[in-house]
């Protein structure tokens, strides 16, 4: 093969990955990972936390969301590897840090598959009460593991089938929904207070929301852990991580705002986790209630957590590739070409997990941001550090600015998390540190530098 840019070799790896995914592929597989009906299952704790104006703290989601996008296309066209924000960090800045920055996301990649179990276990509790929500777990995490184990292209043709269920679902709520509002169902009314009122206002109360919101949007920083199975090249990646969170995002805005419109007061839900099927059942009826915690369940339970499960296999596969993590996790499946001991490894604690912590959605949902967002902003340092301090690089705006901007906005929401997130996220941190250094003193260093 020749080391061409989108090369492993290049980087003194071999090329065990399958190449099966086209443009269309990575795309779909980022708006599976966030998933357009995405605000359906945390709902009521964006809508609680930013006191009504929840399409705003989607929105804020979106624009920081952005410009850390941005970052990870510069990076994975840099490094087209599958490891993420472990390589890139590593490559960009050091590779100490990059296992820092690779050991933090594993929070969030690990914690994923599991809130998706327990957020669909909560969907259908609702619809089917008499079976146990571990029952739920278990069933959607052996699903999920069968069709990871048998190859990306099975995945990635899953991954169809699923977003045009969630899109016809999404169309038939807005649908009802606008109707609802122009009915003045429940007393709807037009109002653009879900994006913003001056009444209920505050930049602090806000963020803290979209410390929540931006779970929705988390899914575009996997679709770079494909890298070593895109056939169209880096560039396919980056434009696959701004093009799916764009569209996303406003998929977000537009049926938060619906939904806001057609219960103003935030206070009045009977059940914060169900908040959503209240109002889709208010909207359209029982049957709609019903069908959008269905969908729920399904695209939370299936579509993302299978997605989320092939991410953070392949970190693993990285990091274990690097010898930074237990070598079996490195093995792929002579046939099917994928990483099936991290794929089953993850499936296990998914189980785990997943009982330790049915009915803590929100605690969960923060852990993962506190993961995600703390390596978002290594990367965005790691951006401008590779360009312009080691590359001399004096396109400013593109490795400076834009990164800045990324860092900030992320730091305000990080800022924003509560006192217990920031406890355990830290503790996770301080394990991983630990590691870092002892892995650093038995000489485990396998990174090749390339400067």
């Amino acid at each position: 093969m020749s080391k061409d840019s989108s090369s492993v070799e290049r980087f003194g790896y071999k090329q065990e990955l399958k190449r099966g995914l086209s443009f269309a592929d990575i795309l779909i597989y980022g708006l599976i990972f966030m998933v357009p009906i995405a605000p359906f299952g945390v709902y009521g704790e964006v809508m609680v936390g930013a006191k009504g104006m929840v399409a705003l703290a989607y929105l804020i989601g979106m624009v920081g969301m952005i410009f850390t996008a941005l970052s990870y296309a510069r990076m994975s066209e840099e490094f087209p590897l599958a490891g993420s924000v472990y390589s890139y960090v590593g490559r960009g800045l050091n590779h100490h840090i990059g296992f820092i920055a690779g050991w933090l996301i594993l929070l969030d990649y690990i914690l994923i598959p599991t809130l998706m179990y327990v957020v669909s276990a909560a969907a259908l509790k609702g619809v089917l009460p008499g079976v146990p929500s571990g029952v739920w777990i278990i069933v959607f995490v052996i699903i999920n593991t069968v069709i990871n184990y048998f190859g990306i292209e099975m995945t990635a043709k899953t991954n169809k089938v699923f977003l045009v269920f969630e899109l016809i679902v999404l169309v038939l709520f807005l649908i009802f929904g606008i109707y609802a509002v122009a009915s003045g169902v429940n007393g709807a009314e037009f109002s653009f207070d879900p994006l913003f009122n001056p009444d209920q206002f505050s930049f602090s109360l806000v963020l803290g929301a979209v410390s929540i919101a931006v779970l929705s949007f988390l899914g575009f920083d996997a679709i770079s852990t494909l890298s070593e199975e895109s056939k169209g090249g880096p560039k396919a990646i980056g434009r696959g991580m701004v093009f799916s969170l764009l569209l996303v995002g406003v998929l977000f805005i537009v049926q938060t705002w619906v939904a806001a419109l057609i219960i103003p007061d935030f206070k009045s839900f009977s059940d914060i986790d169900t908040a959503f099927y209240e109002t889709a059942e208010i909207a359209g009826g029982k049957w709609l209630g019903v069908l959008t915690a269905v969908a729920t369940a399904l695209a939370w339970g299936i579509a993302d957590a299978l997605v989320a499960q092939a991410a953070i296999s392949r970190v693993l596969y990285s990091m274990a590739r690097d010898k930074k993590l237990p070598h079996f996790l490195s093995k792929v499946h002579p046939k099917y070409r994928t990483p099936y001991a991290s794929t089953l490894l993850v499936a296990g604690i998914s189980v785990i997990l997943g009982f330790v912590f049915l009915g803590g959605i929100d605690k969960l949902a923060s852990l993962v941001n506190f993961g995600a967002l703390s390596a978002f902003l290594l990367l965005n340092i790691s951006v401008f550090y590779h360009f312009i301090i080691k590359k001399k690089s004096r396109d400013f705006f593109r490795y400076l600015i834009l990164p800045l901007i990324g860092f900030i906005i992320v730091g305000f929401v990080w800022v924003n998390f509560g006192t217990n997130t920031k406890v355990l996220g830290f503790s996770w941190l301080a394990v991983g540190i630990l590691v870092t250094i002892i892995v650093a003193l038995k000489g485990k260093d396998t990174t090749i530098d390339l400067d």
